[in-house]
């Protein structure tokens, strides 16, 4: 099998006011926050691993407006077009309570020499969330319902030039495709079905030529499927043990990190990390004006 090649190039938020302020998800309560302390040493201890095992990590500071901001998948889609140049898709945030974190995303974006694009700003447009987005195969696979619009598939497909593959996300609790989908290399992944309708279901497990799945009750208690791969190490919040045997005998190695205090507000390991080294071209298929497919009903 051939190694992801991308995932080696991550940004991430450092969470100086990483709390509870809202609900916007089932994991979501204001009565449990999360532990500054612990929170600010689990990320600490996540991203030094992540350099211990070969990433390089960019840090951006949290805005004290912006408590979900931690969760930098969400920031905007990274990729690296044909030409080489950086280009982003921001976010368009479907909940209000989330949208000033993408001017942030903007600056860092800008900063650091990237193209950008909007599929909606300001509430007015499609809704696209980062976390339902994930390049597998040729295309780049997009979770849709929760939070991102089925709108906001065309908008993606002819920004960058590729072909997307809809899913339709209905289960409340896997808001976002990160939640329920980790590619590992070319032909395997992290799947959990449950969170589709039964057509999308269907389409994912045809997509992965071998697919590792998840129950709905390990997908929503260990967040596994929320996790990153980084050559052949994934870094886990909590792996099942069916999948802790399954991964060692395709020759990954696992590496348990505690995210306890992220889970209180809906994200773990993946959440926290946003890649910035894939390529169309090599990781997605160039396909000029783009393409959206979506499963058959």
């Amino acid at each position: 099998m051939n190694e992801l090649q991308w995932g080696r190039n991550y940004l991430a938020v450092r969470p100086d006011h990483f709390r509870v302020d809202y609900v916007i998800n089932p994991f979501m309560d204001i009565a449990d926050q999360p532990d500054p302390v612990k929170a600010r040493e689990q990320w600490d201890h996540l991203v030094h691993t992540m350099e211990d095992h070969g990433a390089n990590v960019h840090v951006l500071d949290q805005r004290s407006d912006a408590p979900d901001m931690v969760y930098a998948m969400n920031l905007g889609l990274a990729t690296v077009r044909p030409d080489g140049t950086p280009h982003a898709v921001l976010s368009h945030m479907r909940y209000e309570e989330r949208r000033m974190e993408t001017s942030s995303a903007h600056g860092w974006f800008h900063d650091a020499g990237f193209a950008m694009s909007y599929v909606g700003h300001d509430g007015i447009g499609a809704h696209f969330e980062a976390g339902d987005a994930f390049a597998f195969g040729d295309s780049l696979i997009v979770g849709y319902g929760p939070r991102t619009e089925e709108l906001g598939l065309k908008h993606l497909a002819y920004e960058l030039g590729v072909r997307v593959r809809g899913l339709r996300i209905d289960h409340p609790g896997m808001y976002h495709l990160d939640l329920a989908f980790c590619p590992l290399d070319d032909r395997r992944a992290i799947v959990c079905p449950d969170a589709f309708d039964a057509a999308s279901a269907a389409a994912l497990m045809e997509l992965v030529p071998e697919p590792l799945v998840l129950t709905e009750a390990e997908a929503l208690e260990t967040f596994a499927a929320n996790s990153i791969v980084i050559g052949k190490t994934v870094l886990m919040p909590a792996c099942p043990e069916h999948v802790h045997a399954q991964l060692e005998e395709w020759g990954f190695t696992v590496v348990l990190l505690e995210l306890g205090e992220f889970h209180k507000g809906g994200g773990s390991i993946r959440c926290m990390t946003n890649p910035l080294d894939v390529t169309v071209g090599r990781d997605l298929a160039h396909v000029p004006g783009g393409e959206v497919l979506l499963p058959a009903v």
